[in-house]
């Protein structure tokens, strides 16, 4: 079943998870992508502020992205098309094993009023750890057809 608009109300949640950091992906994610010491070199990173090797936190929002895409929020009739992202913050170092999950909350939607068959929803995305810890957060805009748009 198709999600619309009018589906995705103030205080609804979206979970999706676990998704497994395997240590392997850790440097293989650093060495294309973000080439710092700490995310590739268990000795580098005991050396560190981190005491030990730890995820980027971009491979951290890629992991958050691929749980949206698991997610419920995966059956937007027109797809997830991001507009905007605010507020991400990286609480604290993912690493090595931990095992992720996300939730999804809707925030607020505004029809638009260029394109009245589509609206603006926001959403909170929070990343946890396995003990519970926030590790990622971030606020963003998706553009979301209405019924009838149909």
């Amino acid at each position: 079943m198709k999600l619309y608009f009018e589906d995705l109300k103030p205080g609804r949640v979206f979970k999706s998870g676990p998704i497994t950091v395997e240590p392997a992906a850790v440097s293989e994610f650093a060495r294309q992508y973000d080439p710092q010491s700490f995310h590739l070199d268990e000795a580098a990173g005991a050396a560190s502020v981190f005491g030990g090797l730890v995820a980027s936190g971009w491979q951290t929002s890629a992991y958050t992205m691929r749980m949206l895409a698991d997610s419920e929020l995966a059956r937007i009739a027109n797809g997830l098309i991001g507009l905007q992202i605010d507020k991400l913050i990286w609480h604290q170092p993912v690493k090595p094993s931990d095992a992720l999950t996300a939730e999804f909350d809707v925030m607020g939607r505004k029809r638009s009023r260029s394109k009245p068959d589509f609206g603006v929803v926001q959403l909170a995305w929070r990343t946890f750890n396995q003990h519970g810890d926030l590790v990622m957060s971030l606020e963003s805009a998706i553009w979301v057809a209405t019924r009838e748009c149909e």
